[in-house]
């Protein structure tokens, strides 16, 4: 074939030019003006030494560069297919997401048309399945531990308020540490004390507790009719001693806020049970208020009897995940992608840190897989064109069905299903919402983080243009924005009071800050405004 002298670049893909030289359009291609200039000299002629001497890879199977974003382990000039037959993914740098990778890959996928695969899944994922180890709560277990092994040993009474945000395992938490403090006190040679259990929203009368723990001192005592139970314990631990051998009373009061009556008489008297000379109990009360003891229990506190507190912090992502791998790991196959699970542990995180919801929000993901398998069975019952299809061959094709990737609970599932555990009509109607009076909403989050209920229309107004600054959007005037906060009261969003002047009308969130986070979260300018402090 005749040469071609080369005078422009144009586009022939394979090779590189170089100037004065005459090349073969089959030997050596034409880069393009921009790739040269990008291109070093030195680079340019090592290429066309290469080229020279050997077929590059562009001509023994012509195919299109890769973007170095699309593999992290690439080159920039890696092609495409380099390795599309390695099935090997990259693992994040997390110990937890490379461990839920690693399972992922390790067990097969499971059936779920198979009932029992799939019951068994389910009874996993209950609330009223408690794992034989509970994870991400050993700090707290061993805290209240060691406060009950310390009463039990010098067998001096005390008190404990265990706090937390529901879902955070302290109930859970509380029935380990008695199995835990029995079998210690049997191996140690210590007496072994007694437990009384009680879940306050029981109690018909927040007086009864006292009637509990009296028949689980004295099953058999009958007390006179004039006497109290508060009192006769009153009496029993402030009077007299008791006698050698007389057990412990290990008292755990989960949800300890609804003995909170007017006078606070029951609450407050419960825990000065435990101060008594020669009290024997050791309480344990749960609730979720953090500051229960301080705004409950002041005379406690200044009779420096107030009692120990531990809290229990909301899960996190990575121990969510943990859990959730936790119920997995007996069975010998895959479930959930664990991308889904990721997702399921991100967003339960950022919204409360329920593990409770998360375990939810599992199942509810769970029952979209099995509705989408169930709906395409009954595909098949349709009739075709030409006739309708048998039933031997439709069960001949369920059955032999191949169980792929399709059937593991995927990332759609599990948007679903929390869509539907944090949807409220709050969260609709903030998502409809004009994008000035959401900057106004967003405005009245970052308003309102700190101790501080309410603000006035000026003071809303100055953090409205600070967030409409950031993000370059130009701002209405402070009469459009009251307007604003008006229509944003007559949807019970805001509370806006009355005043002379305008921009000193008081403003007050009517709705929880967590709606307005979660309904405002999907849209990355309210995000990264709502994540700055």
């Amino acid at each position: 074939m005749p040469t071609i002298p080369v005078r422009r670049s144009p586009r022939i893909s394979g090779g590189s030019k170089v100037a004065g030289q005459t090349v073969s359009r089959n030997e050596i291609g034409v880069s393009t003006p921009s790739k040269r200039k990008i291109r070093s000299d030195s680079t340019t002629e090592d290429n066309v030494v290469t080229s020279t001497l050997t077929p590059s890879p562009m001509e023994i199977s012509p195919c299109k560069w890769k973007s170095p974003r699309r593999c992290v382990n690439d080159s920039p000039k890696s092609p495409l297919n380099a390795n599309r037959g390695d099935k090997t993914i990259n693992l994040s740098k997390s110990p937890v997401k490379r461990r839920l990778s690693e399972s992922f890959l390790e067990k097969p996928i499971w059936n779920p048309r198979d009932m029992e695969q799939l019951n068994a899944v389910k009874e996993a994922l209950h609330v009223s399945r408690a794992p034989s180890n509970l994870v991400c709560r050993q700090v707290e277990q061993n805290r209240v531990l060691e406060f009950c092994k310390q009463a039990v040993k010098i067998e001096k009474a005390g008190s404990l308020y265990v706090c937390g945000c529901p879902g955070t395992g302290k109930s859970l938490s509380m029935e380990k540490v008695k199995e835990v403090l029995v079998n210690w006190a049997d191996e140690s040679g210590f007496q072994a004390p007694d437990i009384l259990s009680v879940n306050c929203t029981s109690l018909s009368n927040t007086s009864d507790i006292f009637g509990k723990m009296l028949d689980k001192i004295q099953p058999r005592r009958k007390l006179n009719c004039s006497t109290a139970p508060l009192q006769y314990l009153q009496k029993m631990f402030s009077e007299k001693q008791q006698p050698a051998g007389t057990k412990m009373l290990l008292i755990v009061a989960d949800e300890l806020d609804y003995l909170i009556t007017k006078d606070k008489v029951v609450l407050h008297e419960l825990f000065m049970l435990t101060t008594s000379p020669f009290s024997r109990f050791i309480l344990i009360g749960i609730a979720n208020a953090i500051d229960l003891a301080d705004r409950f229990l002041p005379k406690l506190q200044s009779m420096n009897c107030k009692p120990a507190v531990i809290t229990f912090c909301a899960y996190s992502k990575d121990q969510i995940i943990s859990i959730l791998q936790q119920r997995f790991e007996a069975f010998p196959y895959t479930v959930f992608q664990p991308q889904a699970l990721e997702l399921c542990a991100r967003k339960v995180a950022s919204a409360s840190g329920d593990m409770r919801k998360a375990l939810w929000v599992c199942r509810s993901a769970i029952e979209m897989l099995e509705a989408e398998i169930r709906d395409s069975i009954s595909s098949l019952d349709l009739p075709s064109l030409h006739g309708r299809v048998s039933y031997q061959h439709r069960d001949g094709a369920c059955d032999k069905s191949p169980i792929h990737e399709s059937n593991v609970v995927r990332v759609d599932h599990v948007a679903i299903a929390l869509s539907k555990a944090y949807r409220s009509p709050v969260v609709d109607t903030i998502q409809s919402l004009p994008q000035h009076q959401q900057i106004i909403l967003c405005s009245a989050v970052k308003l309102f983080r700190g101790k501080k209920k309410d603000a006035t229309i000026g003071e809303l107004n100055i953090s409205y243009l600070d967030v409409c600054k950031s993000t370059l959007i130009p701002p209405v005037g402070i009469m459009e924005l009251s307007s604003m906060c008006r229509v944003l009261g007559d949807q019970g969003i805001l509370k806006v009071g009355k005043a002379r002047e305008e921009k000193l009308s008081r403003v007050t969130l009517k709705v929880d800050e967590a709606d307005i986070t979660f309904a405002l979260q999907g849209i990355r300018f309210f995000r990264n405004c709502l994540q700055q402090v």
